[in-house]
């Protein structure tokens, strides 16, 4: 089992309620859930509850690629866990985030991926959720 793991964090300019709640509001998320700067936005449903689960579907291109997972933990507004499947990522991939109130509308927003195939994946992915958190400041901004 490959236990490569990344970290990236941003300080987001709103509340850690708003900052959680992007990423249970499937409408929100097509907005920010982008990995490369200028992709069209992903087709996103979920039901965002433990146990429940959602799908990503990302254009990418002349592609459509798949990302589906089930919530593992929903503590609002400080923690979401969930499950990462997609057809790069490896069994037992899991995403976590913490929301930490810095100011009043200030969050910092610290997300961990375990789990990729070999450190390449590792690496695109670390960069991949980069954008990610900054296409978040920018929604919320």
């Amino acid at each position: 089992m490959n236990e490569l793991t990344i970290e990236v964090s941003k300080i987001i300019s709103a509340s850690p309620e708003a900052t959680f709640d992007a990423w249970l509001d499937p409408e929100a998320l097509a907005r920010f859930i982008l990995p490369k700067p200028g992709m069209p936005g992903p087709e996103v449903s979920n039901d965002p509850r433990t146990g429940g689960g959602f799908e990503i579907i990302m254009d990418v291109g002349d592609k459509k690629i798949p990302h589906h997972g089930e919530y593992v933990k929903i503590e609002r507004p400080v923690r979401l866990e969930f499950s990462w499947n997609s057809p790069f990522s490896i069994e037992g991939s899991m995403v976590s985030i913490l929301f930490e109130k810095i100011e009043e509308e200030k969050t910092k927003v610290t997300l961990t991926h375990t789990k990729f195939p070999n450190q390449e994946s590792c690496d695109n992915h670390r960069v991949g959720w980069g954008n990610i958190l900054d296409a978040l400041e920018i929604v919320l901004g």
